[in-house]
């Protein structure tokens, strides 16, 4: 006999779109990378099968990547089928759904086969894209099957579980990583050729719903006020030629830098003056939180979830304004910047990750109940019959 201690760490099965560089990876990487990976470690079961941002290091940490093609073949019996097989295979006892599109069907196969804890966790405060009927029939759906419910924030929660009790799991970050260096922000501008220029900053998937199509129009705004104005935006996605496009009529194009995903994103905020983030929705906005971490004046749309203001540095400014009142919003943001203020309010408004990881690591831990009844991850010392890690 051996102790639960001894054995193979908790798995958990994230099921999610894709593990590209976003909000929603963002924090369960940031997770990942701070749980004790031999009490724990996270499988991810997405949607696509071309590989991601983040899947080579999931797999260095010691997580599966399980990819379909649910995207291209919308074939949803044969991705439940895909979830079943894997749960029984791995006997996973918590299943985290992150995307209610499809979240009813995967906690559905998951009470099916057994499992105990089912999450459904909302990401978004609104929806948009196509098929929008669809999406709210399948909004209403999502939590059915569900054991607990959890979201990103309050708007998040309530958008999607209305009146229903739910968790706020904060999407937070590193701060220190985020700190504020005089030494990389010249690094930073030196490589990038923005050295004595005032710098935008814009962080985020190249989508309809982060509205960086409007940036356009405010930067060009901007440039009539400060002829030293540059646009550093740093994402990828679907608009990408056509957000080029618009910036070479509106005669911008030599001003903009657009960078693709990076690892690097606590380097780049170093270099910027301000951040701009004008999306129609968002869950929370972890972007806001990192630029604020890094002491900008960080400008959100009121699409950004009032989670994210968290310091003096966070400005809102309506979707309604026309771009010409974004640019003097921004423009009057130059000059000053807070690292401390930026920092201690992230912090204390509950976003350090370091105690949220280590807060989930023990939420999954002691919720862990194998399809047998067992509890798994155990304080140590506790003891019971197992057969390869699992309870007889």
């Amino acid at each position: 006999m051996s102790s639960l201690n001894e054995a193979a760490p908790v798995r958990v099965l994230h099921v999610l779109q894709r593990m590209e560089a976003g909000g929603t990876q963002a924090l369960l990487m940031n997770v990942y990378r701070r749980i004790d990976r031999t009490k724990l470690q996270f499988d991810f079961l997405v949607e696509y099968e071309e590989k991601q941002f983040y899947d080579d290091e999931i797999e260095s940490l010691g997580g599966r990547v399980y990819r379909t093609n649910l995207r291209r073949d919308a074939n949803v019996p044969r991705f439940v089928r895909v979830l079943k097989t894997l749960i029984r295979e791995n006997r996973y006892p918590i299943v985290h759904a992150h995307t209610y599109s499809i979240g009813y069907f995967v906690l559905k196969a998951a009470e099916q086969e057994g499992v105990t804890v089912r999450i459904a966790h909302s990401h978004s405060n609104s929806m948009g894209g196509a098929a929008v009927p669809l999406k709210i029939i399948m909004r209403s759906l999502f939590p059915l099957h569900a054991t607990h419910l959890m979201a990103c924030s309050q708007e998040a929660g309530k958008f999607l579980f209305g009146d229903r009790s739910f968790t706020v799991i904060k999407n937070a970050i590193d701060v220190e990583r985020f700190a504020y260096s005089e030494d990389a922000r010249e690094d930073v501008r030196r490589e990038l050729g923005l050295t004595g220029s005032f710098v935008i900053g814009n962080v985020g998937r190249l989508r309809r719903e982060k509205n960086q199509s409007f940036l356009l129009e405010v930067f060009a705004k901007v440039v009539g006020m400060r002829p030293d104005a540059r646009l550093l935006m740093v994402g990828d996605g679907s608009l990408k030629s056509e957000l080029l496009a618009k910036a070479e009529r509106l005669g911008v194009f030599d001003r903009l830098t657009l960078l693709s995903n990076r690892t690097d994103m606590d380097r780049l905020y170093q270099g910027m003056d301000v951040f701009v983030l004008p999306s129609i929705y968002e869950g929370l906005g972890i972007a806001a939180l990192e630029a604020q971490a890094s002491g900008l004046v960080t400008v959100c749309s009121d699409g950004v979830a009032e989670d994210a203001n968290v310091s003096p540095l966070f400005v809102r400014c309506g979707l309604s304004a026309p771009a010409g009142a974004w640019a003097e919003t921004v423009v009057a943001a130059k000059g000053r910047r807070e690292p401390d203020a930026g920092a201690e309010g992230v912090k204390a408004h509950g976003f350090d990750i370091c105690e949220n990881a280590s807060y989930l690591q023990d939420w999954y831990l002691r919720n862990a109940v194998d399809v047998r009844g067992a509890i798994l991850g155990m304080a140590k010392g506790d003891k019971t019959d197992v057969d390869n890690g699992w309870v007889k």
